[in-house]
């Protein structure tokens, strides 16, 4: 029996869709296409903001012609929606034809699109997204921000040495929090500490006042936090509001909650806090201090965070995998000249590990200091070369 006439063309287009995922990315011959998916509004639009000044100036310092490609930056806003991420992605494979999906402000994202990336064969260089597993979803994904474990655990092995006995741990409940939270409470414990209470707040209209207070209440040496970049204003905000310093209760974290973007604006309450991560705009290199200065003229004085090193290193992790292809290689040529690429970053050393496609970069210890009357990540201590715990054997 005939299927009806408007079933029929529905079928046919779907077709026709998955056809179109599932053949390579052609794009006309003479362009490459970067199709880069982020939150530009909503909660983390300062992701968004930062990661697609970055990708710019990278392609303005670096040209936008390589291997006798020119290339394209294509700019959807998902508004950190997944469903929304997922769309724009699909759009950009079979409408646009790009040859490399980027971005993924956060991990919900980079894991709605990981299928399609495989599907389609057209890598996808996350820019931000920092839960462990990533990497794992699909064998086209390539990540230059950082995992959570990597910062976590290093801020556990420093605070038993510091006087810091007992911890809560406060982590915004989804992917990268669970993983900050896992990692930083099991190396504390193991390091002789004591985690009082593990505590998770909503990612959705979060209000932390209620989980401070609890803190305040249980009275541990220091409190673990981990927000997404962009919220760590109003932890800090609202925990010397409550006179927690005052009462003895340290602040550490990883260092999305000292964000550069924000450090500013959040007053000397902020000072002294420690934080582990793998950026500061402070980090005294001379590549760094270039860096610094050309993004802030190219944007208006704003001070670069880790999502915009994320964002500049990933222009580079293309740009260097086209030009190794001479610009005739496809999804899968691609990904295995981005495996095993080793540069110096604004922020140290970096390397994509070949077999994991995860960045293995310094993790630097820091503390806020002002410097010339403006708040800064001051860098302490370093460890290096540091893997993702998360995929340690």
């Amino acid at each position: 029996m005939q299927a009806p006439t408007s079933r029929r063309t529905a079928l046919t287009l779907a077709a026709a869709a998955l056809a179109g995922l599932a053949a390579p990315a052609m794009a006309q011959d003479n362009v490459f296409k970067i199709g880069l998916v982020l939150p530009m509004t909503g909660q983390q639009a300062t992701t968004g903001r930062q990661i697609e000044a970055a990708a710019r100036l990278y392609m303005a310092q670096n040209g936008d012609t390589v291997a006798g490609k020119k290339v394209q930056l294509i700019v959807k806003d998902d508004t950190s929606l997944p469903d929304q991420t997922r769309r724009l992605a699909q759009e950009l494979i079979v409408n646009d034809k790009v040859n490399v999906l980027a971005g993924m402000g956060i991990t919900p994202s980079a894991l709605a699109v990981a299928p399609l990336a495989t599907q389609s064969k057209t890598p996808l260089v996350v820019m931000a997204a920092a839960t462990s597993s990533i990497t794992e979803a699909s064998p086209f994904v390539v990540r230059t921000s950082f995992t959570l474990p990597q910062a976590s655990v290093a801020l556990a092995d420093w605070a038993p040495k510091n006087g810091i006995k007992t911890v809560v741990s406060l982590v915004s409940d989804y992917g990268p929090g669970i993983d900050a939270e896992k990692f930083f409470n099991a190396r504390m414990v193991n390091n002789g500490g004591k985690v009082i209470e593990a505590l998770r707040v909503p990612m959705r209209n979060p209000d932390f006042a209620p989980f401070l207070q609890k803190v305040r209440d249980l009275k541990p040496d220091a409190l673990f936090v981990f927000v997404p970049s962009g919220a760590g204003a109003a932890v800090m905000k609202q925990f010397s509001e409550r006179g927690m310093d005052k009462a003895g209760i340290k602040l550490i974290g990883t260092g999305d909650v000292t964000d550069d973007d924000q450090l500013n604006d959040m007053g000397d309450g902020v000072l002294g806090v420690v934080t582990s991560h793998h950026y500061s705009a402070a980090h005294p290199s001379e590549l760094n201090k270039k860096f610094v200065d050309a993004f802030q003229k190219a944007n208006k004085n704003l001070r670069p965070n880790f999502m915009a090193v994320g964002g500049y290193d990933g222009m580079r992790v293309i740009y260097e995998a086209l030009r190794s292809t001479k610009g005739a290689g496809g999804g899968e040529a691609l990904v295995a000249a981005m495996k095993g690429q080793i540069f110096e970053s604004p922020r140290g050393k970096i390397y994509i590990d070949a077999q994991t496609r995860d960045v293995v970069q310094d993790i630097y210890l820091r503390k806020v200091e002002k410097k010339d009357g403006q708040l800064f990540n001051v860098e302490f201590d370093v460890i290096k070369d540091v893997k993702d715990p998360g995929k340690a054997k």
